[in-house]
């Protein structure tokens, strides 16, 4: 296998793991919880300590120069932590379960994105590669309607994590030159704030519909367990697509790709308050799925192209992650008080005031030192760089 091919694999798995846990954590929480907010808490709990993990292993792979030991142990740790959850019975155990998840992704989540970017020889190629996390994400939540198990699925969850373990032993060692340093973190930071913000702002909006998602699809909607994972694939299978098709057709700056994910997301829950019936959902997850594509790679290439590649990365996963902390707790504050659509009308609210924060992010490149190098003129047309 050539070693595009083997992060492809790498990247599946990884995100495969995930997805197949992901659709069904709000019915499996909600099942041990003894009230909505509690449920909220539990999600939120995984997120949480994924912030914590990914800024602090996200900084030490770039001080470090080097990216596989982070792959791998997290492709370790997760396969321990998300077969724990098999054990959980009551909330107590769950919440336990969920935080060893949350951080044991977060030491293999930026550094396995830096190093697929690196590791691309084009980088307008790099984008087939990271369209396998959408891939992946749909193998995994197809496993999870399959297996229609709210147990036996972190089984397959630890099993698809060992696996990528053994993909990510045959990667090949590539030192980097090491970046970062005193004050890294607050310069990306500050230099992208507004990037950081619509992104945290859209993904409060989104996180709280994704918790109360799959209760509306079973309790509103007339849906069963595996129409969860249905709906979720025209997600998964749209941003997959999109994702391939960035390396190829969709040429224009990233930050542009960024602004257009975030703002036509607003149209996807506008969209969900007129579904009556579980697949009336599908269409507006499919929509969700390309402006993911769009936001997700214009972001993080844009971030890569001016900024320490696995620090910054672990900014934008962080930052999504305090968003789904915030949003389950806003979810379940929400529709305990006034019910599942308010919730949607919440998230509306939140992503048009993101997309208004998006358009003030600049287009010019930032003067990192060292930033950019080998990238491609004119601020990143292209999938790649």
């Amino acid at each position: 296998m050539r070693i595009n091919d083997r992060i492809r694999m790498a990247t599946f798995l990884q995100n495969a793991g995930l997805g197949s846990v992901f659709v069904f954590m709000p019915v499996i929480a909600r099942d041990v919880s003894a009230s909505i907010l509690e449920t909220g808490v539990i999600i939120a709990s995984f997120s949480l300590a994924q912030i914590l993990s990914e800024l602090y292993f996200g900084r030490a792979s770039d001080r470090r120069g080097g990216r596989l030991p982070f792959i791998r142990g997290g492709f370790a740790a997760c396969s321990v932590a998300f077969g724990l959850h098999y054990l959980a019975g009551d909330p107590a155990v769950l919440l336990g379960a969920r935080i060893a998840a949350g951080a044991a992704y977060g030491i293999m989540a930026p550094a396995i994105l830096a190093y697929a970017y690196e590791a691309g020889a084009e980088k307008r190629k790099v984008a087939s590669v990271v369209s396998f996390h959408a891939l992946g994400w749909l193998a995994g939540i197809m496993a999870a309607g399959l297996t229609n198990d709210t147990h036996l699925i972190f089984l397959v969850s630890s099993g698809m994590f060992a696996a990528g373990l053994a993909v990510s032993m045959r990667l090949p060692a590539a030192e980097v030159a090491r970046e970062g340093g005193r004050g890294a973190m607050r310069r990306i930071i500050s230099e992208n704030r507004y990037l950081f913000l619509s992104l945290l702002m859209r993904h409060v909006g989104a996180a709280s519909v994704w918790t109360v998602l799959p209760l509306m699809i079973t309790e509103q909607l007339g849906g069963q367990l595996h129409h969860i994972s249905i709906v979720y694939i025209s997600n998964t299978a749209t941003a997959f697509a999109v994702m391939t098709l960035m390396a190829s057709r969709i040429r224009i700056p990233h930050i542009a790709k960024f602004k257009i994910g975030v703002g036509l997301t607003t149209l996807v829950f506008v969209g969900l308050l007129f579904a009556r019936e579980w697949w009336h959902a599908m269409p507006f997850m499919a929509l969700v799925g390309a402006t993911w594509a769009f936001l997700y790679i214009g972001g993080n290439f844009h971030l890569m192209e001016r900024n320490p590649k696995s620090t910054s990365t672990g900014v934008f996963s962080s930052t999504i992650s305090i968003a789904t902390v915030a949003g389950p707790l806003a979810a379940g504050l929400i529709a305990s008080a006034h019910g599942y659509g308010a919730v949607l009308y919440f998230a509306i609210a939140v992503i048009v005031a993101a997309f208004g924060v998006s358009l003030l992010a600049p287009y010019r490149r930032a003067g990192w030192p060292g930033a950019g190098r080998g990238a491609a003129r004119g601020g990143g047309s292209g999938g790649g760089a």
